[in-house]
Formats: C-alpha cells, sequence, structure tokens
C-alpha cells in the first residue's frame, strides 16, 4: 500500500502537526537516507503548506546525511545543532 499523508501525521497538542518516520533497524540501513526520504515525502504530500513553523528532531548521532541533509538541499532558513 502507498501511504498518504494521513497514515502519517497526527494532529498534537495546540493543533501542531506530528509525524514521527522512525528508521531502520539498529546496524542496518542509513538513518540519515529515512530523514531524507521522510522529508521529501512530507513536501510530495503537502503537509508543509499552510504551516508556520517546522521542526525536525533528528538524533545528533545521525552522521551519515541526516543533519547535513535539510542545509545541503536548502530545506531550512534557520538550523540550530
Amino acid at each position: 500500500k502507498d501511504l498518504e499523508l494521513e497514515d502519517v501525521l497526527r494532529n498534537g497538542y495546540g493543533n501542531f502537526a506530528c509525524v514521527e518516520s522512525g528508521g531502520p533497524e539498529p546496524g542496518v540501513g542509513c538513518a540519515g537516507r529515512g530523514v531524507f526520504t521522510s522529508i521529501n515525502f512530507l513536501e510530495e504530500k503537502g503537509a508543509y503548506k499552510g504551516q508556520d513553523y517546522i521542526f525536525y528532531y533528528i538524533l545528533g548521532d545521525v552522521v551519515c546525511g541526516g543533519v547535513a541533509m535539510p542545509i545541503r538541499e536548502n530545506k531550512a532558513q534557520e538550523i540550530y545543532i
């Protein structure tokens, strides 16, 4: 089954739109690739339309590109590490 936005997006406290993408099993795959895939999916499905702020919480140990991807792809105006 192809995922749709309503399969992954939940409204949280204060009507925040929340998504948790998860990641690969430990020692398998690349968590950075998961970050990249998740952000692209959300863009394609229109999750960012009408949002004033977008927050990503990415584990600091995602050294294979998870932190660098939003910077490299110009996905953010400001990034705090």
